[in-house]
């Protein structure tokens, strides 16, 4: 098997598009040309924890984190790509925004939606942050994922989008993408990100977080 380097995708990239503004041609996070062009990230502080009086759960997490860069491929191979802090501003403040919270980008299990209320996107320094304050134990996602947000099993989150705006370095093996839209994407609790700084995990209000839990929002606050 061919083995397409940084370099090499990015000297085949610089002489078939036409200008920086362009898109990535079949954008991807994996080399199998099949694969989604989700972004994901891992470990940037996802938690849920009993909200209320117990009977609903509060997730709070973040589905992308700005300003760091990951791999990416598109027709021509490997590229690096950044999501510029404040992207995702215009689409957030839509009045109309519909974004649901889902297991692995399938639209069906859905746990939360922006349209009902249940669902809360921000921005910040740091990416774009999730909130879904009062999700059913009792709905059978909820349930399945629940355990393994605290356990650890799973701990990142990924967001489905569209570019609006973006450019490629001089070079092109670096992509950065100034303006996205998620109405009508989703944000997602996932197994593994394409942008490895995102995360998920589950816990009790009033308990002290765990070590790992301080090392993980250590390793937050400092980025």
């Amino acid at each position: 098997m061919t083995v397409i380097t940084l370099a090499a995708a990015a000297a085949e990239r610089a002489q078939h598009t036409r200008q920086r503004a362009d898109r990535p041609s079949q954008r991807r996070c994996a080399e199998q040309a099949g694969s989604r062009a989700t972004v994901r990230a891992a470990l940037s502080g996802v938690e849920v924890r009993e909200a209320g009086d117990g009977t609903a759960l509060d997730f709070v997490g973040r589905a992308s984190v700005y300003e760091q860069a990951y791999e990416m491929w598109d027709m021509f191979g490997p590229y690096t790509e950044i999501v510029t802090e404040g992207a995702g501003a215009d689409s957030l403040a839509r009045a109309d925004l519909d974004v649901p919270l889902v297991l692995g980008h399938d639209q069906l299990r859905r746990m939360a939606r922006t349209t009902t209320g249940t669902l809360l996107l921000t921005e910040s320094a740091n990416g774009l942050d999730v909130r879904a304050p009062a999700l059913d134990p009792s709905d059978y996602d909820v349930a399945y994922i629940a355990p393994k947000l605290r356990s650890g099993l799973v701990d990142e989150m990924s967001f489905a989008f569209r570019i609006e705006s973006g450019q490629w370095s001089p070079d092109y093996s670096e992509y950065r993408i100034t303006r996205y839209d998620i109405h009508r994407g989703d944000v997602a609790i996932v197994g593994y990100g394409a942008n490895p700084y995102t995360g998920a995990s589950m816990r009790q209000p009033s308990a002290a977080p765990s070590s790992r839990a301080r090392a993980l929002l250590e390793i937050a606050l400092a980025r």
